[in-house]
């Protein structure tokens, strides 16, 4: 069978193969294809499928989810197949990892359903070797054995790549609050493969954190004011996201917003903006009142801003384009709080996209050079006795605490400035310990002038 990965048929449009198992394969195939991110080509299939709910919850889980194992998925099925997983043709290998999937991590879906919709989706001269294969791990009792080195064992049992396992470790022991608890990481890496519940940032302006439960059954955040958690986006919460009763924000996220402390009447900025959730975070502390000024590099992602701030009738954001390491000369020095969530590798939201694992991690090691020079950007926004927040959603150090000291050496005139949210001033929260995204914030305060 060829290697190569090719376009071929669309999966989803053979006649005999429809729903949602065909259109998970025919994603799978165009990620692997495309490198595209799997939320992105899920929200646009999900746009134009003729699916019921049930069908679009199994679509969804499908493509998450094999993504999420694929390496787990990949050293299974090399064990079984005569070939190994990249020789195999890209339709036959996506086949087997969803029937593996299936017989593995969905205990709902009954075992000849999940071995027969698979062989259903590759054409008939491949579909003997799909169902030799599934069967085969059928009588076999599903029973797999981890690889005997210990560090390979982690990556495949979690299936996480060994060089982000190891800056994983590192970040572990970086933290000086997991200083010489490394057997935390298998908690960590548990916490990065487990489905997150979906956290409602409350819109204050319109209703209140009592009211919202009431309506969603949702439960308040233990750690984020004003958040409701959700297991899912049911009907009641789609519907009070178009009326603008609340969005979706991260509990992390959400403290982040919130140690910026913005008052009602305040002039705050926002430099990296898009999409816009802490924008609007902010705004809803300030009770709608003064002026926020939310700035982010892509002009092309503006209207997330806008259209989100009209869903929640939030009228005191002014969203420009504007590159964060080159500030608005009629700002500088004006704002009484700035707020610099920088550009990162994204590792700490893992849990929520999942293909972020498989990044090159040669990638973010410019970061840190391009973070300085936005947080060195963003910090000329902030006033005499202004706030200043660094944030990341990354649990790599050196986008994180490294950025900061780095910063902090170079502008004596801030300081640390610890809160009820970042009690020491910065803080890194973890997934396995705090329940929310991998996320990084720095609080900062400018010193008054004489």
């Amino acid at each position: 069978m060829n290697t190569k990965t090719r376009r071929g048929p669309d999966p989803a449009q053979k006649k005999n193969v429809t729903g949602p198992r065909a259109a998970a394969l025919c994603s799978l195939l165009a990620l692997e294809r495309d490198g595209r991110y799997a939320n992105l080509e899920i929200d646009a299939r999900l746009r134009t499928a003729d699916m019921n709910a049930a069908d679009r919850a199994l679509y969804t889980r499908l493509v998450y989810g094999v993504t999420e194992r694929r390496i787990t998925l990949d050293w299974i099925l090399a064990g079984l197949s005569s070939r190994p997983p990249e020789g195999l043709d890209p339709d036959v290998r996506g086949a087997l990892r969803m029937g593996i999937y299936q017989l593995l991590y969905m205990d709902r879906i009954p075992e000849h359903a999940a071995v027969d919709e698979s062989v259903r989706l590759v054409p008939k001269v491949k579909a003997g070797y799909v169902n030799a294969v599934l069967r085969s791990f059928l009588r076999a009792g599903k029973a797999w054995r981890l690889p005997e080195d210990e560090e390979l064992a982690a990556s495949v049992r979690h299936s996480v790549p060994v060089p982000l396992l190891r800056l994983l470790k590192r970040s572990l022991s970086a933290d000086e609050s997991a200083a010489g608890r490394e057997a935390e990481l298998d908690e960590l890496l548990c916490a990065m493969n487990r489905e997150p519940k979906t956290a409602l940032r409350i819109n204050t302006v319109k209703t209140d954190l009592s009211a919202a439960a009431q309506r969603t059954g949702g439960h308040p955040s233990p750690i984020a004011p004003d958040v409701l958690l959700v297991d899912s986006l049911g009907e009641e919460e789609r519907a009070g996201l178009a009326e603008g009763l609340w969005f979706v924000e991260d509990e992390a996220s959400r403290i982040a917003a919130a140690s910026v402390g913005a008052r009602p009447g305040e002039l705050v900025v926002d430099t990296c903006a898009c999409p816009g959730g802490k924008s609007f975070s902010m705004a809803l502390d300030m009770k709608n009142e003064g002026e926020l000024f939310s700035f982010d590099l892509h002009a092309n992602k503006l209207s997330l801003i806008e259209s989100g701030a009209e869903r929640l009738g939030i009228g005191i954001i002014r969203s420009a384009a504007r590159d964060a390491r080159e500030p608005d000369p009629a700002l500088v020095e004006r704002a009484d709080r700035v707020l610099c969530d920088a550009p990162c590798s994204g590792l700490g939201v893992i849990a929520k996209k999942p293909d972020i694992r498989y990044k090159d991690l040669a990638s973010a090691e410019k970061l840190p050079e391009v973070q300085k020079a936005v947080l060195e950007g963003a910090s000329r926004y902030a006033k005499p006795g202004g706030t200043l927040v660094y944030s990341t959603c990354t649990l790599n150090p050196a986008e994180n605490g490294d950025v900061v000291r780095a910063f902090l050496e170079e502008h004596p005139d801030f300081t640390l400035a610890p809160d009820t949210f970042l009690p020491e001033g910065m803080r890194t929260f973890w997934p396995h310990r705090d329940g929310c995204d991998g996320f990084f914030a720095a609080r900062m305060t400018r010193s008054d002038k004489d």
